[in-house]
């Protein structure tokens, strides 16, 4: 078809992986020595199918690869004094914010259907 599916499949992909990564940090909220996790979007797209170039020196730049998962540990936040450090209120909102993003993919996906089916004399 077109690479607007693979795009759309590879960020609800993204999302489900991401999904589970938040539910597991919020589980691990109480644990010792948890470092909560996220995922990293760009291990789940190649810059083929993005076309994105760094013409300037300000540009940002392609970080180190994180394997075929995109599991990352999150280093942005401090550590408790138990050495865990989830944020409960980050993870919510982290969680809404997947959420959003997962369900406008598969509305995305579910509207490029529609016009090919529409295309091809469908109804």
């Amino acid at each position: 078809m077109d690479k607007g599916f693979e795009v759309l499949e590879n960020l609800i992909n993204a999302t489900t992986v991401r999904q589970k990564v938040i539910a597991s940090n919020i589980a691990n909220a109480d644990t010792p020595g948890y470092s909560a996790k996220d995922v990293n979007f760009d291990s789940f797209f190649s810059n083929e199918k993005l076309g994105l170039t760094a013409t300037d020196k300000m540009h940002f730049r392609e970080g180190s690869g994180t394997g075929t998962s995109g599991v990352v540990v999150d280093e942005n936040t401090l550590y408790w004094g138990d050495k865990n450090n989830v944020e409960l209120d980050m993870e919510v909102a982290k969680m809404n914010e997947n959420s959003l993003l997962n369900q406008a993919s598969t509305t995305l996906i579910s509207i490029k259907f529609k016009q090919y089916k529409k295309a091809f004399g469908g109804t």
